[in-house]
């Protein structure tokens, strides 16, 4: 059998409870809950290995969790010695297209051995700030001004949408698609969006696709913190959000589902083109997300590296394998970690990684066997008390992390507060949740009585036997997964 297409789709900051085919009423992501009605399958219990970008991406790129080579920031990348899934392609004969974010691979570097095309928009409008300005921000006395929300994009009047380099790359890669040489090899196409990413803002035609009063409402803010991490708490006392009106969470939550619904009609377009060139068939389709997004829930907005609540760690993954494949298109809801994508393409391409790494093909869930999951999933994050290599002091804030910036409320606090960043571990089997940290709070869950991870049980001592078993599953993970020994052998002298 011919090698199949494959595309992966990767916006970036999306929640796993915002699509329409989970049983979210207020999400409208029409063409991904086609997909997966006709022809696909969604995971509704994935989860990423860390919560913010460049440690997830390394993770789901190499097939291995961030602690074994210390992927812990947005500053620690591959390294060329490292796999990479991209370059495992490429070097087994596709032609690797990548439009989009990196946040994988260092600048020093290059992308030469990762991909045949880097694809470079041009023309494009500023994505992060909208406005150099940041006028929307208002005052810094403004209750909104931590808040990344923006609202409505204001579009120049002869345009009909906010040209940002999420559109450019998708319309890249379409074009890429219609000019490609039918004949010239199996392929892969790398679309890295930026979007939902905070700032909380798209045009008005996608806000007009969310009715607020749908939108599940946000999780409470703890009236005491002593059960939630420090981090958590450190943000919530910095980002001052607490006097923002219920009708501006309203907005700015609705505000964030436009945004998924805007990926989800650049996805549609992206599907169509594969079915008009007619090589949607023998393409396999993955898409997921490398974390998630507060979106008000507990008071907060953004992410942090060490908070390990579901609406940071559970993501999207949307697979379409190729039609040869018999699967039963649908919802699963068994346990899978976004290091199985790896994993699974490997199966379905036939390639023989030239690594270990700890991802699982999903082929037998997509198949429809049931009760072949993972009996737990992990994420991890933060650092060492004394640890100032891992504080991300190499970000754009600079060392003073002045208070104007948007992400002072979180980067302050790793710049200043080592106990607050403190290494934890994250253990959610599909019953319970425990968060294990070197300095600060351990957290435990009943996500049967208590989903929204309100009541922490860490002390309660009907939960003593929970606790120990979770405990038990995190020394076993760490002993399996603590390093990965080098293929091949050195020769001996």
């Amino acid at each position: 059998m011919d090698q199949p297409n494959i595309v992966i789709f990767n916006p970036d900051q999306w929640r796993g409870d915002v699509l329409g085919h989970v049983g979210n009423p207020g999400a409208v992501t029409p063409h991904l809950d086609a997909l997966v009605a006709k022809d696909g399958v969604s995971f509704s219990q994935a989860f990423c290995q860390n919560t913010v970008c460049t440690p997830s991406r390394c993770s789901f790129m190499t097939g291995w969790y961030p602690h074994v080579r210390g992927h812990r920031t947005m500053f620690h990348m591959l390294q060329p010695d490292e796999p990479m899934l991209l370059r495992t392609l490429k070097d087994n004969g596709y032609t690797v297209w990548w439009g989009g974010k990196n946040d994988v691979v260092p600048a020093q570097n290059g992308l030469e051995a990762y991909c045949n095309v880097h694809y470079q928009p041009h023309n494009i409008l500023p994505m992060w700030d909208l406005e150099p300005e940041q006028k929307w921000r208002g005052a810094p006395d403004n209750p909104r001004y931590h808040s990344f929300y923006c609202g409505i994009i204001e579009i120049a009047d002869d345009q009909d949408r906010y040209y940002d380099s999420d559109w450019a790359n998708v319309e890249g890669a379409m074009d890429w698609l219609k000019a490609r040489d039918s004949a010239a090899g199996p392929f892969c196409l790398y679309l890295a969006l930026t979007y939902p990413h905070p700032p909380y803002a798209v045009e008005a035609q996608w806000r007009r696709e969310i009715d607020p009063d749908r939108v599940p409402e946000r999780r409470p803010t703890p009236s005491d913190w002593t059960g939630k991490s420090r981090m958590m708490q450190a943000i919530f006392e910095r980002q001052h959000l607490q006097r923002m009106t219920e009708d501006e969470w309203k907005d700015l939550r609705a505000v964030y589902y436009a945004m998924c619904t805007r990926v989800d009609h650049q996805f549609g377009r992206l599907m169509q083109t594969l079915q008009d060139l007619g090589i949607y068939d023998n393409t396999a389709v993955f898409m997921f997300s490398d974390h998630g997004d507060f979106t008000g829930d507990y008071g907060l907005v953004e992410k942090a590296q060490n908070c390990m609540e579901d609406s940071l760690t559970r993501v999207p993954l949307v697979i379409k394998p190729p039609s040869t494949y018999g699967i039963e298109p649908g919802v699963r809801s068994d346990l899978v970690e976004l290091i199985d994508v790896a994993a699974t393409i490997e199966a379905m391409t036939g390639i023989q990684p030239n690594h270990r790494h700890f991802g699982r093909s999903l082929l037998p869930m997509l198949m429809g066997q049931s009760g072949v999951g993972r009996q737990a999933v992990f994420c991890e994050g933060g650092r060492l008390l004394d640890e100032p290599e891992a504080m991300e002091r190499e970000s754009t804030l600079g060392l003073s992390c002045p208070e104007d910036s948007l992400y002072w409320p979180r980067l302050g606090v790793q710049f200043e507060d080592g106990a607050a960043h403190s290494k934890a571990i994250m253990c959610r089997t599909a019953t319970h949740k425990y968060v294990h940290r070197l300095d600060g709070r351990h957290e435990l869950y009943d996500l049967q009585e208590d989903p929204e991870e309100e009541r922490n049980r860490i002390g309660d001592a009907n939960f003593t036997a929970t606790r120990q078993e979770m405990q038990d599953r995190v020394l076993k993970f760490l002993l399996e997964t603590g390093d990965v020994v080098r293929r091949p052998p050195d020769q001996r002298m």
